[in-house]
């Protein structure tokens, strides 16, 4: 089985040609073997937790945030298509946080 990493783009078998943020911890992929992911979708503008990114092989578009989903990649496959530069993980993340911030 691929190893997968936060900041990975990926495809994921179900989903056509919709790609996908690994936003999971490393450590909780090794953990657990799953790892939670966010859709990047082409033509939606940026937006506080609309993150325009630019993958290191060229994939663009746009994380959504808010709309996380958990992936076993031992039920569904996946493959990597390109990777996120270290300030788009960072960024992704720190939306991430806020998100799920208390009050």
């Amino acid at each position: 089985m691929m190893k997968y990493n936060q900041g990975d783009i990926i495809k994921v078998n179900g989903y056509k040609n919709l790609l996908f943020a690994v936003v999971s911890k490393n450590a909780f992929i090794r953990a657990t073997g799953m790892f939670h992911v966010c859709p990047v979708l082409p033509n939606v503008p940026a937006g506080p937790i609309h993150l325009p990114i630019c993958g290191k092989k060229g994939e663009k578009g746009t994380v959504l945030c808010e709309q996380i989903k958990v992936i076993d990649p031992n039920v569904r496959s996946c493959s990597r298509v390109d990777l996120l530069a270290y300030d788009d993980i960072m960024n992704i993340s720190d939306t991430l946080q806020g998100i799920f911030e208390y009050d």
